[in-house]
């Protein structure tokens, strides 16, 4: 489907808006945890482990669903595509993987603020959630930020179906659109899946 100019540019400033204040707020919701790891302040603890849920509920989780919906329909309303460029892809896999991990996450997010709206909480308590949720929280911000780049760079490299619709598009060009994966994307992947070393 086709899109105005108006609509395009309207709907890139939602994704990026949308982009920025997720990955504010994923910053701001990472300093909290680490307060909540390192901190011997009981208080400030109790404090920064409310805050957490509020920020992911309130913040985090209506800037990612608006990114990952604003970023859909830009896909599917412009020439790049949805499953064309393998950055289009890629981009749309890691923001779809974040959210999902956000909305697994949520419960765990209410039970610490629970736990430290309750006055006998300490800050020794819950020391194995808080350091995963310091752990999510970098790993989420770090996947983040790999989804801006792309977004900016917009590294080479059509899909399989990328070079069919390109073929069909322009018909006359013959068969210049190169198939194959690109060597960023195996780069990524080896990055990501390192081979295990053979048994001798």
């Amino acid at each position: 489907m086709g899109m105005s100019p108006s609509l395009r540019k309207f709907l890139l400033i939602a994704h990026v808006l949308s982009s920025v204040g997720w990955v504010g707020a994923l910053a701001v919701f990472l300093a909290h945890s680490i307060v909540g790891i390192v901190s011997q302040d009981t208080q400030l603890v109790r404090t920064a482990c409310m805050a957490m849920a509020l920020t992911a509920w309130f913040v985090i989780l209506p800037f990612s669903l608006a990114s990952l919906a604003t970023g859909l329909v830009q896909a599917l309303g412009t020439a790049w595509g949805l499953f064309q460029h393998y950055w289009v892809f890629i981009k749309l896999l890691l923001t779809s993987v974040a959210t999902a991990v956000l909305l697994l996450k949520l419960g765990p997010f209410q039970r610490l603020a629970s736990a430290a709206a309750d006055l006998s909480f300490t800050t020794n308590d819950l020391q194995d959630l808080k350091a995963s949720l310091v752990v999510h929280a970098g790993a989420g911000l770090l996947l983040l930020v790999v989804t801006t780049a792309l977004a900016i760079y917009k590294p080479a490299g059509l899909t399989p179906r990328g070079v069919a619709v390109q073929r069909k598009r322009y018909p006359d060009m013959g068969a210049p659109f190169a198939v194959g994966t690109p060597r960023w994307v195996r780069r990524s992947s080896v990055l990501v899946h390192p081979s295990r070393p053979r048994a001798r």
